[in-house]
């Protein structure tokens, strides 16, 4: 019990400071508080981080808590921790940008695209959700889970791609542009649809030589991102 306690702990801090971390990044370089659409989304991943970990606490601990382990561990390859040093960067100027759009109105959007950006951002919550439901060993960072019983997982979203956590990414990184009505957002989305591709080139190559049945789940599941396309 005092382990869940000290897990649930660690969850409320982490969530409050990513939160905080997300909010300076936004309202900064807005040079406002005034933005609706940045507290919307905020407050909606800060609420669902919230319920999402407790649920987790409760169904998944193990899980939970190897997610909220740091992002360079040591049993991680060396091109997927170069992989977090260029995406984390990455991820700072996209709000950042995002920020500036709003200070110097840049973008132009309609009401309805913000709209539409929320359901995608909803959408990417409740994919990673479900992936996280259907594999215990979504691990934050590329690497074979050996003294978790490290398996394939071949159900749920598992059954349409391979790597369907950065498919959810993707609609994320969309989604959010688009409520925070930032264009440029939008533009940078596909960096990080590049950076996702790469990942998954990491991730197989490890997955392939370390994890047994990958390579036969490989063959049944041809798409590794996008149903149809690649």
């Amino acid at each position: 019990m005092d382990d869940k306690h000290d897990l649930i702990r660690r969850l409320m801090i982490q969530n409050a400071v990513w939160i905080a971390a997300l909010g300076a990044l936004l309202f900064i370089p807005a040079g406002s508080l005034h933005w609706p659409a940045a507290w919307l989304f905020l407050a909606t991943l800060g609420g669902l981080g919230i319920l999402g970990g407790l649920w987790f606490a409760k169904i998944n601990p193990g899980l939970l808590a190897e997610r909220m382990r740091p992002m360079i561990q040591k049993d991680q390859p060396a091109a997927d921790k170069l992989f977090i040093i260029v995406f984390g960067p990455v991820a700072m100027t996209w709000l950042i940008v995002m920020g500036l759009d709003e200070r110097y109105q840049w973008s132009h959007m309609s009401f309805g695209f913000q709209t539409f950006g929320f359901a995608l951002f909803l959408l990417s919550i409740a994919i990673s959700f479900w992936v996280m439901r259907e594999n215990t060993f979504a691990a934050p960072v590329v690497k074979i889970q050996a003294e978790r019983g490290h398996q394939v997982v071949r159900t749920g979203p598992y059954a349409l791609v391979r790597h369907p956590m950065y498919s959810g990414a993707i609609v994320f990184f969309l989604g959010v542009s688009l409520l925070l009505g930032s264009w440029w957002g939008v533009a940078i989305t596909p960096i990080f649809i590049g950076l996702f591709a790469m990942r998954i080139v990491i991730e197989e190559k490890t997955l392939v030589t370390g994890l047994p049945g990958y390579r036969d789940y490989a063959a049944e599941v041809r798409y590794r991102l996008l149903p149809g396309i690649w």
